[in-house]
């Protein structure tokens, strides 16, 4: 789908930090809004938007079991 965003879950990155789950989270609301960058009567659910994605990624990559590791 979206090209650009990371895989972060290890062994691909084993240290993710806040920055690299937000900028994910950043280009896949970019991809499927469309935006890239909102106007501003949009600007509020982009912003949201991008703050949900960060936390369920973040919540996903917590909960996921790595074998190997």
């Amino acid at each position: 789908m979206c090209r650009s965003i990371k895989t972060l879950r290890p062994p691909a990155m084993p240290e993710v930090e806040d920055a690299d789950i937000r900028a994910a989270a950043l280009q896949y609301v970019r991809k499927v809004s469309g935006f890239h960058s909102p106007a501003a009567h949009n600007r509020e659910a982009f912003d949201a938007a991008v703050e949900a994605v960060a936390v369920a990624t973040s919540e996903l990559l917590d909960a996921l079991v790595v074998r190997g590791q």
